[in-house]
């Protein structure tokens, strides 16, 4: 049998569908919590810092302790130990730490609309919908985030996923039959026996490498290892020859080969010549939630920011701090972002900014542009258009320099 993992949405009626799947198909249920604890005990981490890790939350001097490497290494080499067992089903987001490469596998997204999941969890907990709907956003936030992290996709892109079962559409039986009716067509041979064993191996060159810290992707084949180096590094050539020398100590590694992927970019190169990004970003928006998702999302494209909650602490922040493009709501109390603007382009005018903004007007975007406003954008703003704008407010501001 396949090994099969589930991602879902909260409140999406997963766990009915994965229980039927333990009791009547036998399948061993293995959930994010026990690898994480798994993990904890078997490589001596704390579970916090295994937590913060997988929430993407910021890991102090990780540039020099790699830990954030270490723990997802760790993870995966636990999740590469449990294939072992039989029926394997791993519930939660940690199974996209499998390769894209394994193929014995079935990946499952369920998931049904919002209104259903508020419904479905009001009437489970008996909690008022402001309370469900916040729930369902955070578990979301989370998923979202380290499925990023993971596989550079959103935890419900329908493409990395090989069933999406929609679950106001097909109850519990008729998901269960479906899913037994893909199992059905995988049979264990040579082939998927070889495919555990170089999974297992690149799991436990990949916990190697962790020392050497960057973004490194392994793969193996019959103990040919190829690691990919998909992030910049200093020194290319040493630092080749220290992930192949990691490499080789690992047991029933034969051969080690490096080579550079799509991301990978030279740190010879000064950062300040890279118009693609803004170096020093600041979002003011006073909707909490919204603009530390915003600056998470962000993060996860390379845009590093800061936050200001209001306006006035924007303008002490950025005569504190070298900002170089702004994203600014417009309705905030105190200090609105008419005001802001106006300061800024009489105070510092090589600052660029860009309004963001859920309550504007026609009337309010010619003011703002009149004012020296870099652009206009109304929320919610696809993340594309707004990357693609600051991209174009960095470009003018190295052109001017």
């Amino acid at each position: 049998m396949p090994v099969l993992t589930i991602s879902n949405g909260l409140y999406s009626n997963a766990q009915k569908i994965i229980s039927q799947l333990e009791t009547e198909a036998g399948y061993n249920l293995i959930t994010d919590k026990e690898i994480m604890e798994r993990t904890a005990e078997n490589y001596n981490l704390k579970l916090s810092t295994i937590q913060k890790v997988l929430q993407n939350k910021k890991i102090a001097f990780n540039d020099f302790t790699h830990e954030k490497e270490k723990c997802l290494a760790c993870l995966r080499q636990t999740i590469s130990e449990s294939l072992k067992s039989e029926k394997c089903l791993l519930h939660g987001v940690l199974g996209h730490l499998i390769p894209k490469s394994f193929s014995h596998i079935i990946r499952i997204l369920i998931i049904t609309d919002k209104e259903n999941r508020i419904k479905t969890g009001m009437d489970l907990h008996g909690n008022a919908r402001e309370e469900t709907l916040k729930a369902i956003n955070n578990f979301d936030k989370h998923s979202v985030l380290l499925t990023k992290e993971i596989t550079g996709k959103g935890a419900f892109d329908e493409k990395l996923y090989d069933i999406v079962i929609p679950t106001d559409k097909l109850d519990v039986n008729e998901s269960v039959d479906l899913i037994n009716k893909h199992s059905e067509k995988f049979k264990v041979d040579n082939f998927i026996k070889k495919e555990m064993v170089n999974f297992q191996l690149s799991s436990k060159v990949a916990l190697a490498l962790s020392k050497a810290g960057s973004k490194l992707e392994v793969e193996s084949d019959e103990g040919n290892v190829i690691v990919t180096i998909d992030k910049s590094v200093i020194m290319l050539s040493k630092f080749k020859q220290k992930i192949t020398s990691l490499a080789k100590e690992v047991p029933d590694v034969k051969s080690v080969e490096t080579k550079l992927g799509k991301n990978y970019y030279s740190t010879t190169v000064v950062r300040r010549l890279d118009v693609e990004k803004p170096l020093r970003l600041l979002l003011v928006d006073d909707e909490k939630e919204f603009v530390q998702t915003l600056s998470e999302r962000l993060k996860l494209r390379e845009f590093p920011s800061e936050i200001a909650y209001d306006g006035q602490q924007a303008l002490e922040m950025t005569e504190k701090e070298d900002t170089e493009v702004m994203l600014l709501d417009l309705k905030m109390p105190g200090v609105d972002g008419f005001e802001v603007l106006k300061k800024i382009k009489e105070t510092k005018p090589y600052i660029e900014v860009i309004i963001l903004t859920g309550h504007g007007s026609e009337e309010d975007k010619k003011t703002c542009m009149e004012l020296g406003a870099f652009a206009y954008l109304q929320k919610p703003a696809d993340i594309d258009l707004l990357t693609s704008t600051m991209k174009e407010a960095y470009e003018k501001i190295n052109a001017k320099n």
